[in-house]
């Protein structure tokens, strides 16, 4: 490997291990937010799911605790990047639930609605973000 290879490559590395690093904290805080403060997050639980929104609240954050700490750690790093896609994927639905049913609320300002609204795209590079902790991490 030429030194400019080298070179390049201990950029990209720490570019992704800082990308990890975020999606670390966002992950680990907003996962322990789930158990500090439970409420906001059952009423993103779509009704049509079995079972208690409690349930799946606790469930979604251990998952982004998990996920938190997956990321931190360079050995299990890209392995949980592909994961954190996936789960940014699955709770896509929740939060496009939370959306219409604050859209349809009384008890919502517009503020809020114009946030819950524009929370949704940016899924996206959250998404997009956790794949380049997978695809460009050390294999």
């Amino acid at each position: 490997m030429t030194r400019l290879a080298r070179l390049r490559s201990r950029r990209g590395t720490a570019r992704t291990d800082a990308v990890a690093t975020r999606l670390a904290v966002l992950l680990g805080g907003a996962g322990v937010l789930h158990f500090v403060a439970p409420a906001p997050f059952d009423a993103q639980v779509p009704r049509a799911l079995p079972g208690s929104a409690r349930t799946y609240t606790y469930v979604s954050g251990a998952a982004e605790v998990a996920l938190a700490a997956g990321l931190a750690a360079p050995r299990t790093r890209r392995l949980s990047g592909a994961a954190a896609a996936a789960f940014f994927v699955a709770v896509f639905p929740a939060n496009v639930n939370m959306a219409a049913l604050w859209l349809r609320s009384d008890r919502t300002s517009t503020v809020q609605k114009v946030g819950v609204v524009l929370r949704l795209p940016l899924q996206i590079p959250l998404i997009t973000q956790a794949w380049s902790v997978y695809s460009r991490g050390p294999r």
